[in-house]
This record gives structure tokens, C-alpha cells and sequence, in this order.
């Protein structure tokens, strides 16, 4: 069954939680040390939540991945599998939701999603008031499936 298929919270990744979690991916086996880390394998092995994605934050993983000398076929391969077993979003013009405008992308694909929540090690850069998503950290417990009814906080 694909992981799109399946009933499982919906949510958003932060760029700082994928720089921080690709370190586990660095050789074999794979043991992330870090909460990031086990997110994103957790992901890959189980399919524990919905990876919400738009272009617009896959070509940003692209360019932060390539700035921290992720090897190409590694990023090349990450972005794939997000393709194939996350689910898009399109998503309208963005407004302006975070302190930080380059995370716009990531609050409208959250609400254009109904994300159950926006995982990030930048919490400040997500106002909670602001978001109907639940804005946690890597190694939270994810919030339940949000329904289309749920209301913004």
C-alpha cells in the first residue's frame, strides 16, 4: 500500500529539520543520532506521517542539500522518494505568515494541505496563532490526522 493511501497525520518538513536529519544518512547502517534524523527514517521505513511538499520547498531542499555538499545523487534520490510517496500541494500566492518570509512557502503549504502539523527546529519562524497546523519539534509526538473541518487557532 502506498504511503499516500494510508491515514496518517499530514505534515510539513522545515529545511532545518532535513539539513539536520541528512547527517544520519552519511554511511551504512543507518543510526541517526539525532531527532531529525530519526523523522526522516522513520519516514523512509515506516511512512509514519504524509510528507507535504510543493515545488517551491523541494527546489529549497535542493539548493540548502547542495550548499551543505550533499553528494547529487543522494539529494537526487531524496527528492525522488518525496515525489513518489509524499503528496503535493498547490498552493495560491502565499501570504505573509512568519517573521522570516522564506518560510512563507512552508505556513501556505501547511494550510493548503490541512497539515497536522509543520515540524521545525525553528519554531519561532511558525506563530502558532497563525497556523491551524500544530507547529512541533523533531521528536514531538505527532499530532492525530487533522480533519477538513478543523478550525484555525
Amino acid at each position: 500500500m502506498s504511503r499516500k493511501a494510508r491515514r496518517a497525520p499530514r505534515g510539513v518538513v522545515d529545511t532545518s529539520v532535513v539539513i539536520a536529519g541528512a547527517a544520519a544518512f552519511r554511511g551504512a547502517p543507518l543510526h541517526p543520532q539525532t531527532e531529525s534524523g530519526k523523522l526522516l527514517l522513520r519516514w523512509i521505513e515506516e511512512g509514519h506521517f504524509q510528507w507535504l511538499y510543493t515545488d517551491e520547498i523541494l527546489d529549497e531542499y535542493k539548493e540548502i542539500l547542495k550548499r551543505f555538499n550533499v553528494r547529487p545523487g543522494v539529494i537526487g534520490r531524496f527528492i525522488n522518494l518525496i515525489r513518489e510517496e509524499g503528496v503535493p500541494v498547490r498552493v495560491r500566492k502565499s501570504s505573509s505568515v512568519s517573521p522570516d518570509p522564506g518560510d512563507d512557502p512552508f505556513c501556505a503549504c501547511a494550510e493548503g494541505g490541512n497539515a497536522s502539523f509543520l515540524v521545525t527546529l525553528n519554531p519561532r519562524d511558525f506563530p502558532q496563532p497563525r497556523l491551524a497546523a500544530k507547529v512541533i519539534r523533531p521528536g514531538e509526538e505527532l499530532p492525530p490526522l487533522r480533519t477538513k473541518r478543523s478550525a484555525r487557532r
